[in-house]
């Protein structure tokens, strides 16, 4: 993989991983439309982009973050600070993922990663975002989650592990179910997504052989890393400013005509 493959992955990542089109599928897409051979990267490029994205929702959210680090001592008590119970949340939220990675991982990976999957998936969120448009909009903020509500959105957020599904777009869609504002579910749901994607990261970093490392895949994951970190910050600030004014029909719209696209090229092959 060269350089410039790696940096143009890189982007894709950062532009998809937090607007609700799924990173998975379009990497998964572009790799099978345009023929690159990444075998020898596995999923090690892809966590590498995942890493990117990760530092640029850390930067971001650092505020809250450190909020919630200062608050660890009195999310464990029983009347925790706005703060804590941000961490019992997102800790809430992160079960789910966490038993369907387990149970499900192996099947996800060997039945699931194609291209074929993506169409019904790509199309069954734009559905998804066509109905949760047209409810009653909601107006409340996270701090109004129910445990039984945070369990909901931490589900969506297991469901998305499918390509074509979108970390984002799903927990977005299942928190405005729920009354959340659009720029409410998609904060909650990016800072949900940390612990999933550090886990991810931290399971295939552990798979990895060292003398696999060239120079040249280091390179290549570096420069993965460091676009997806920097076009990954530029979308976060981008579409909570586009949440706040606009539905998600549009991106409901790209789903379906990428998903058309997909079936055609499938029937043509």
């Amino acid at each position: 993989m060269s350089a410039l493959i790696a940096a143009f992955l890189g982007a894709v990542q950062g532009l998809t991983e937090f607007l609700p089109v799924s990173s998975s599928a379009h990497l998964l897409l572009l790799r099978e439309l345009l023929g690159w051979d990444v075998g020898q990267f596995g999923l090690a490029f892809d966590v590498a982009c995942h890493v990117g994205t990760l530092l640029a929702v850390i930067v971001f959210f650092r505020h809250d973050l450190l909020a919630m680090a200062g608050s660890l001592p009195r999310a464990l008590s029983r009347s925790p600070d706005e703060a804590g119970r941000q961490v019992q949340l997102i800790a809430l939220g992160t079960l789910p993922i966490v038993a369907v990675g387990l149970a499900f991982e192996g099947v996800i990976e060997r039945a699931l990663r194609v291209p074929a999957t993506t169409v019904v998936t790509l199309s069954l969120g734009a559905v998804a975002f066509f109905a949760v448009e047209r409810m009653a909009r909601g107006t409340r903020d996270s701090r109004s989650l129910t445990w039984p509500a945070t369990l909901v959105i931490g589900g969506a957020q297991a469901v998305a592990l499918i390509p074509g599904v979108s970390r984002s777009g799903a927990t977005i869609a299942a928190g405005m179910a729920l009354g959340l504002s659009r720029a409410a579910a998609a904060r909650f749901g990016f800072l949900l997504g940390i612990p999933a994607i550090v886990a991810a990261a931290w399971r295939t970093a552990m798979t990895l052989d060292a003398a696999d490392l060239t120079g040249s895949v280091a390179m290549a994951m570096l420069v993965g890393l460091v676009v997806s970190a920097v076009v990954g910050y530029a979308v976060i600030a981008w579409f909570l400013r586009y949440l706040a004014k606009h539905p998600l029909d549009v991106f409901a719209y790209y789903r379906l005509g990428l998903a058309g696209a997909v079936l055609v090229w499938l029937l043509g092959t």
